[in-house]
């Protein structure tokens, strides 16, 4: 396997730290070992998060296309937009977001805190669009790549969470190489690794990169889209460029993608009340806080899976924390006692 033929921009801090999660694993019963790996903790680029780790492979090549402009998309409260508004400042690059409202959520602030928030005061210029939630490409985000043209600007387009971009389940194959070399340190290596969801380069990549020890299906992806035949085809589809970009040696088959359907109910960016009850858990059992969109519902999943007996007595189980906190602020009704 063949990542370091790629250009890297360095973004982030460096290999993230893996804690364990005692109080966790205790109140499970102890038979399960938890851990989280914390990409949320991965960049001083405002908050960080599991974007930075594939941007990091896409600004070379945006940089070399002559590009002024990065044009992304997202919901409202996307991560990845906000990610991509920090990245653009940090590299000296404009940047158009186009912001649709994917999630039917009705908080009163919901457009003006959060990741949003952050996007504006990094100087993004934002187009907030009335359509609902899909992973595929956007027209809107079509047009406002059309627009900076017509303004002059040179865009260089980056899809939905980076996900669809050619490059855009690298930076989740160095995640694999990474956790290889800390198990190393650590003196064992992990059983499972549990991811949330959604557009799909941060499980394909993984996916990607852990198939090269035998360890594709230990990833367990835990579906927040609620669009899951849709993200399915999408992970196995970037999965497959991947592992051509990276000369992985084998085939990726379908049977290799786990992706648990259970979690991402009623609807993409909308916390049941069980997501709720996992955040709360996860935030006063350890201090670590996840949010209502995407890591609430992977913990859900992870704290469910504990609890129904899917891990071996006597597993280590990896909780890849993607980030995305932010997001929380625009939900302050919901957790207006906590």
């Amino acid at each position: 396997m063949n990542l370091e033929k790629f250009p890297r921009y360095p973004l982030t801090f460096g290999p993230t730290p893996i804690e364990k999660l005692d109080r966790l694993t205790a109140h499970l019963g102890g038979g399960v070992e938890i851990f989280a790996k914390r990409d949320d903790c991965n960049s001083g680029l405002a908050f960080g998060g599991n974007k930075l780790r594939k941007l990091e492979y896409i600004v070379p090549d945006a940089i070399a296309s002559g590009a002024d402009t990065l044009v992304t998309i997202g919901g409202v409260q996307s991560n990845h937009t906000r990610q991509v508004a920090a990245t653009a400042a940090k590299i000296g690059m404009k940047c158009r977001l186009v912001q649709e409202s994917w999630v039917p959520h009705q908080d009163a602030v919901y457009d003006r805190v959060g990741n949003i928030l952050l996007s504006r005061v990094m100087g993004a210029e934002i187009e907030l669009v009335d359509e609902g939630f899909d992973i595929g490409i956007r027209e809107s985000w079509e047009r406002a790549l059309k627009d900076v043209e017509a303004k002059g600007g040179k865009p260089y387009p980056i899809p939905a969470g980076a996900s669809v971009h050619r490059l855009g389940g690298l930076g989740y194959v160095g995640f694999a190489e990474e956790v290889r070399a800390q198990e190393k340190d650590l003196g064992f290596k992990f059983d499972y690794i549990v991811v949330c969801t959604v557009t799909g380069s941060t499980h394909a990549g993984m996916l990607v990169g852990f198939a090269a020890d035998g360890r594709a299906k230990n990833v367990i992806g835990i579906d927040a889209s609620a669009t899951p035949d849709k993200t399915r085809a999408q992970v196995l589809e970037i999965a497959r460029n991947t592992a051509e970009l990276v000369e992985l040696g084998k085939p990726i088959a379908d049977d290799d993608l786990v992706l648990n359907e259970d979690y991402a109910y009623p609807l993409y960016g909308v916390p049941s009340e069980e997501t709720n009850e996992a955040i709360r858990l996860a935030a006063r059992l350890e201090g670590m806080m996840t949010d209502p969109v995407y890591e609430g519902k992977s913990m859900q999943g992870l704290i469910d899976l504990v609890r129904q007996g899917f891990f071996p007595a006597g597993s280590k189980v990896l909780y890849a924390h993607l980030g995305g906190v932010p997001a929380i602020n625009g939900y302050g009704y919901v957790y207006r006692n906590g």
